[in-house]
């Protein structure tokens, strides 16, 4: 069982794999941090592109000799398998930590699994801690593997001025591979953040076949998609495949009128989408919605 000190390592580490979104595509966005013997954090890291290290080597490097006999807690199994970079499970073995904590198991692992590797060498593994905390990062990577395109989300906002609505779907757009802008520009949510090589950026227009469409984009690497505004083209030709919505509304003194006038544009879900999440942001609320739950 994990102990407290463990889980929030876990946590930490979940945060910090959050930076890679927008960015590690197609590999998955993956955190680690690395305990002492005495359960002290002493290392972390989080993979950021695909080609560079990935997070345990990072964590095992600030660590350096204070891994020895120590801890690693990761969002995701440890790779095996010899890729651009060496296997994450045989970094692990070469630190000589005695025990690895794990979230979610990778189904793209070679052969027996990393965890499977780690025990064989005498390394003490626990799997599924914080699984479904660890899925708010890793859940629309594995929704991409399992159904061979990536997690589309769309996004606009209601009764708020342009200058306001931009600006709120700013992070937003560093948080997914692909935008695809009002006009039908597609865009690099973070651009040139991904590895060469790794990556690219289809040319517009995408055309009107929804199949041929999501190969375009699942051939780009992208494994999350942004569509942004409310009458962009892009929504009726994914709308069988809209995985999030993410509405914006207007809560400004300013936008009152009589309720009769007001429901229908107030922020209503698409049919089929419930309600995630509501926070407030700025002069606006935001609603989150899901057709179905992250990696389930």
């Amino acid at each position: 069982m994990a102990t407290p000190n463990e889980l929030t390592a876990m946590r930490r580490a979940i945060a910090i794999s959050a930076q890679g979104l927008g960015t590690t595509s197609p590999n998955p966005p993956v955190g680690c941090v690395i305990l002492d013997r005495d359960g002290v954090p002493v290392g972390e890291g989080y993979h950021l592109r695909k080609g560079d290290h990935h997070a345990e080597v990072n964590a095992l490097t600030a660590a350096g000799e204070r891994a020895e006999g120590g801890t690693a807690v990761v969002t995701l199994e440890p790779c095996n398998h010899h890729g651009r970079t060496p296997p994450c499970r045989q970094a692990l073995i070469d630190a000589k930590v005695s025990r690895v904590l794990m979230a979610v198991m990778d189904p793209t692992s070679r052969g027996e699994g990393g965890a499977v590797m780690l025990e064989q060498a005498g390394i003490e593994v626990e799997r599924g801690v914080l699984e479904q905390e660890a899925l708010l990062v890793l859940g629309p990577w594995l929704h991409s593997l399992r159904t061979g395109r990536p997690y589309i989300t769309w996004a606009y906002s209601v009764g708020i001025d342009e200058g306001h609505s931009d600006q709120a779907l700013t992070e937003l757009r560093r948080a997914h591979d692909l935008v695809i802008r009002q006009g039908g520009t597609i865009e690099e949510g973070v651009p040139g953040g991904h590895g060469e090589d790794a990556f690219h950026v289809p040319l517009p227009p995408l055309g009107d076949e929804p199949e041929k469409a999501l190969h375009a984009l699942t051939e780009a690497g992208a494994r999350t998609v942004l569509i942004e505004g409310s009458s962009n083209q892009a929504v009726p030709l994914f709308a069988d495949v809209l995985d999030r919505v993410i509405i914006d509304v207007s809560v400004t003194p300013t936008s009152l009128r009589p309720i009769a006038t007001s429901l229908p544009d107030a922020g209503a879900l698409p049919s089929g989408f419930t309600l995630v999440g509501v926070s407030h942001l700025g002069p606006s609320v935001r609603l989150t919605g899901t057709r179905s739950v992250c990696g389930q």
